[in-house]
């Protein structure tokens, strides 16, 4: 089958892979009809993430039709069912996944030695998303071995087209978890850095659960437009207003009363000293990751408020407001969505017209074209927010 492989960073390609197998019991295999690109794989495209190995299959975002069912899967599914699939990786039985946190199941990661090393304990396993997180290969791929099928799949009825459901697989949860976390009560104002796929669910998110205001800080004019015209959002653009002065006059001097950061560990920043900085400690391996969204959220956020972290990050960061954090009685929670707990929820919501998903898509091209869309993915080329690839 062809797929889309990792050679080198910033470089990727469509290659011929062999074909996935049943392997275990609980295993299905999903003939792929729409997969995405998902901000969190240009960590891995640009080298941030480690683990990662010559030929390595990308892909996360994912959904299709099972061909093939290990005899283990027993929720009901069938071959031919078309489903979407989560992309945190969990058994369903252990203690954490029993508890609803699915991204940090303690069986479905066979890697937990390397994870240990870097981070202290293991979370899951993760579709293509290195060996650090269990070398499982990813759905950028005509077809793809889903293990625990039984637990990371939702099936998809024949009425909703791709376009709609495809992102229950992350960004979707991933955007809804974030807002989750701020505890939104009525009237509140969110804040949510960055306007990519996952900033632009949790602002419709936080809407949806009942923020009166929800402000977007980004520094691409159209990615500020799509969230402002699909989400009522206010917008700050960073490149042309001191964000931490516009909140304030924005909020009366109180400052939001959460924060979302959805950019992660590539973050950039206005000041040219600052990213500079930053990336000469990337360079030189003192820092790992440019946590510049987190820490104007931490120092805009509202006293007594909560900082909402569902960007990705891999490592280490410098500079952080410990002082701010802690004199200010500030809250932090974070984590890799835990997918398979919202799809249904999400899914009736989407049925409801409470959302609708595809407006995030931007680009369609076929799998084959994978490189040119991780590039125009990569430098915001023709507008582009989000690429879905069509085996």
């Amino acid at each position: 089958m062809k797929a889309t492989c990792w050679i080198a960073p910033n470089k990727v390609a469509v290659k011929k892979v062999p074909d996935p197998q049943i392997l275990n019991p609980r295993d299905a295999i999903v003939r792929i009809t729409s997969t995405a690109i998902c901000g969190s794989d240009l960590h891995l495209l640009q080298g941030y993430i480690p683990a990662m190995k010559k030929g390595d299959v990308l892909g996360h975002e994912f959904m299709g039709e099972i061909v093939e069912l290990g005899p283990g899967v027993r929720n009901g599914l069938s071959v031919g069912d078309r489903v979407v699939v989560a992309f945190p990786i969990a058994c369903g039985n252990c203690a954490s996944c029993q508890a609803g946190l699915y991204s940090i199941c303690e069986n479905s990661n066979p890697n937990a030695g390397i994870a240990e090393t870097f981070l202290g304990h293991s979370p899951a396993g993760i579709f293509g998303y290195s060996h650090l997180l269990g070398g499982y290969a990813g759905g950028q791929s005509q077809y793809a071995r889903v293990p625990y099928a039984d637990v990371g799949t939702i099936k998809i009825e024949d009425d909703l087209p791709d376009e709609k459901a495809l992102f229950l697989s992350d960004v979707l949860p991933t955007g809804y978890m974030a807002a989750e976390m701020c505890d939104i009560k009525r009237g509140d104002t969110i804040a949510i850095w960055g306007a990519g796929s996952v900033g632009q669910f949790a602002a419709a998110s936080a809407r949806l659960l009942g923020a009166e205001r929800v402000i977007v800080i980004d520094r691409f004019p159209y990615r500020l437009r799509i969230a402002q015209e699909n989400t009522g959002a206010e917008i700050i653009n960073y490149e042309q207003t001191d964000v931490l002065d516009a909140l304030r006059e924005m909020t009366g001097g109180r400052g939001p009363d959460a924060c979302i950061d959805a950019v992660g560990l590539e973050g950039h920043h206005a000041s040219a000293a600052l990213h500079a900085y930053d990336k000469a400690k990337q360079a030189t391996k003192t820092e790992t990751d440019r946590p510049h969204a987190l820490r104007e959220a931490v120092l805009s956020c509202h006293n007594g408020g909560t900082i909402s972290v569902i960007g990705a990050y891999s490592g280490f960061i410098d500079k952080f407001p410990m002082g701010s954090f802690m004199n200010r009685s500030l809250t932090m929670r974070a984590g890799q969505a835990h997918v398979q707990r919202y799809m249904r929820p999400l899914l009736e919501r989407i049925r409801k017209g409470e959302i609708d998903p595809s407006f995030i898509i931007t680009h369609t091209m076929p799998l084959a074209e994978a490189p040119h869309a991780y590039d125009i993915f990569k430098n915001k080329q023709d507008d582009c927010l989000k690429v879905v690839l069509t085996p």
